[in-house]
């Protein structure tokens, strides 16, 4: 086991409900559009897969798809959705956790790879990407860039939404990379709230790299989203790919 948070129950039952916008067609089609190319004729493995959000259209696209996911609540939402036939998953951590067979695209959205908490993991995830790639394979990787540039000299968080029914914010250790997403939520009508906050290890891009490039893949590609943006300084997250050398 990581240092990965582990996922509730309560957490995944309302994952999906809270992550609706993520769900959207407007959202998905550029997401499964891009993945789905990069997979071509080959298998995608999806780390942490969590409730297949992205791996379960994927493989209605004809793209055969495994996950990992380390929560077993989070898959048991996914088993709703998708025989385990069409569907493969296996419970363990994506640094660590390795599947039969080869596959000509990996990938890691949503920060998901930030939920390793230290730097040796998360190189050891991309070693297990590489691991998983068939020659000329490609590893993805969605992340945002640490928004840095919006924290003064003395302040330790930074909001990332603020709503009517949602109040975000991230504090940040900038010795360790460590950021805490915090979340205050209306539950309900009546006036409760609930709060929330998960820990992440941020990143840079070019930090990134290095970890390709100790596991043996070359950065092909950069890109601000899904729909093919061009990267900037000003970009608040970037996909990336790898490729795993023929």
């Amino acid at each position: 086991m990581t240092s990965s948070e582990l996922w509730t129950r309560a957490t995944a039952d309302r994952y999906d409900a809270e992550e609706t916008e993520l769900s959207s067609a407007a959202v998905l089609g550029p997401t499964l559009d891009f993945l789905a190319e990069l997979a071509g004729d080959g298998r995608a493995l999806e780390f942490a897969i969590g409730t297949g959000r992205v791996g379960v259209p994927l493989r209605e696209r004809g793209v055969p798809v495994v996950g990992i996911e380390l929560s077993e609540h989070m898959a048991a939402v996914l088993r709703n959705k998708i025989e385990e036939s069409e569907l493969p998953v296996t419970i363990g951590d994506m640094a660590t956790t390795v599947v039969p067979g080869e596959f000509t695209l990996v990938y890691l959205v949503y920060n998901t790879i930030s939920n390793l908490l230290t730097q040796d993991e998360q190189v050891e995830c991309f070693r297990n990407a590489a691991r998983h790639l068939e020659p000329g394979g490609r590893f993805v990787i969605e992340l945002g860039v640490p928004p840095l540039r919006f924290l003064p000299p003395g302040q330790a968080a930074v909001p990332f939404d603020v709503s009517e029914d949602h109040l975000g914010f991230d504090t940040f250790d900038l010795v360790e990379q460590i950021l805490v997403s915090h979340h205050v939520t209306r539950d309900g009508d009546d006036g409760r709230h609930r709060r929330d906050s998960s820990r992440h290890r941020y990143a840079w891009p070019a930090e990134l790299d290095l970890m390709a490039r100790i596991a043996g893949l070359e950065r092909e590609r950069r890109v601000a989203d899904w729909d093919g943006t061009p990267f900037t300084q000003d970009s608040t997250k970037h996909i990336s790919v790898w490729r795993k050398p023929a």
